[in-house]
C-alpha cells in the first residue's frame, strides 16, 4: 500500500501544474507589437514568475512530505503537456523545441528544488533532535 501512496502525488501535481499553467499563461495568447515593429510575448515576465512561485508551493508541499518522485515527475509531466497543447498550433513546427526545453528545464529545476527542500528538512530535524 505504501508504494501506491507515494505514486498518488504524480497525477495530483500533474493536474496542479496544468491548472496553474492555464491560470497564469493560458489566457494570454497574443504577441505585443512594439512601435519599432518588434514583437514580444505572448507572456510577460510577471506571469512566468507567478507560475514558478505557485508551482514552488506545490513542489514544497510534496517534497517536504518525501514525495520527491511525485513532485519531479508530476510537475514535469504537467508542464510538458500544458506547453504542448498551448503551443501546438505553431505553424513553424518549432514548438516541439520549446516543449522539450520546458520538459528538461522543469525536470532539472524541480529535481534541484526537491533536493534542497529535502536537505533543509533533514537538517532542520537533526538540529531539533
Amino acid at each position: 500500500m505504501k508504494p501506491v501512496r507515494h505514486l498518488l502525488p504524480i497525477p495530483a501535481l500533474a493536474g496542479v501544474s496544468l491548472v496553474l499553467w492555464a491560470a497564469w499563461l493560458g489566457w494570454d495568447q497574443h504577441r505585443d507589437v512594439q512601435p519599432d515593429g518588434t514583437t514580444t510575448g505572448p507572456y510577460a515576465a510577471w506571469q512566468v514568475i507567478g507560475l514558478l512561485l505557485t508551482l514552488l508551493a506545490a513542489v514544497y508541499w510534496a517534497a517536504s512530505r518525501r514525495y520527491v518522485a511525485g513532485a519531479v515527475i508530476g510537475t514535469t509531466a504537467g508542464l510538458t503537456v500544458a506547453a504542448y497543447f498551448d503551443w501546438s498550433d505553431d505553424s513553424s513546427g518549432l514548438f516541439m523545441v520549446g516543449v522539450g526545453m520546458v520538459m528538461m528545464g522543469s525536470l532539472i529545476a524541480t529535481a534541484v528544488a526537491c533536493a534542497v527542500i529535502a536537505s533543509a528538512k533533514r537538517h532542520g530535524r537533526r538540529i531539533r533532535a
